[in-house]
């Protein structure tokens, strides 16, 4: 883990953001730093993920604090946290966004394509700025997707990490895959220093609790179903 200072530089109508920092502070996708506006009265520090790769830094997924703007000084901690893991052996990877953009999977489309995976994204509302060669399926074929797969990757807020655990119950499709990785999306305030709780989330085993700021926000699919 590191500390340092980044600045906002550009800023796209998606409401990601473009951030110049030291190499150090760049986090892996999945993985998140806690930031904080120079100069802000606001008591708690916003979390920021990887979106894609930026010459001086890197872009970061939205939504932007309406308070950022170009120019905005940020004071950097992290990278924080475990991010998404590719097994090098995967051939056929599903990106899989249950609610809204696939903003905080983008990340994962150039590392596949490095290894000359295909890539399918489910979801209801994708980017305007992808790769020709990746699929986009809307979220009613997740199913279909899910057996064509051989690597998973979720995003989810934990609020409705319920609704996911009985979607891909249902679905029945997880043992078809070699692997499947959820990013879990929570408050975390204190990024693992003060283990303070708020972002608790129980296992499949009900006495199993973990902390998405320190044991995730990305974790394998059957600590979760």
């Amino acid at each position: 883990m590191h500390t340092g200072t980044g600045q906002i530089t550009e800023i796209y109508l998606d409401g990601s953001a473009q951030m110049d920092c030291p190499p150090n502070l760049i986090p892996s996708p999945g993985q998140y730093l806690l930031a904080h506006a120079s100069g802000s009265d606001s008591p708690l520090p916003v979390s920021v993920y990887f979106y894609d790769s930026a010459p001086k830094g890197f872009r970061f997924a939205p939504p932007l604090p309406s308070i950022w703007t170009i120019g905005t000084k940020l004071n950097l901690r992290g990278p924080l946290g475990h991010g998404f893991s590719i097994p090098s052996s995967a051939r056929k990877v599903a990106l899989i966004a249950l609610e809204g953009s696939p903003a905080y999977l983008h990340g994962l489309i150039s590392i596949a394509l490095k290894e000359q995976a295909e890539v399918v994204i489910v979801c209801e509302s994708a980017p305007s700025d992808l790769p020709e060669v990746v699929e986009v399926q809307p979220l009613r074929a997740l199913e279909e997707i899910c057996k064509w797969a051989d690597f998973i990757a979720v995003d989810t807020a934990r609020e409705t990490l319920n609704q996911m655990k009985k979607l891909f119950e249902k679905l029945n499709q997880l043992s078809a895959v070699r692997e499947a990785q959820v990013l879990i999306r929570a408050p975390m305030p204190c990024g693992g220093l003060a283990e303070c709780g708020v972002c608790a989330v129980s296992s499949n085993n009900p006495h199993d609790w973990k902390m998405v700021c320190k044991d995730g926000p990305v974790f394998e699919m059957n600590f979760i179903t």
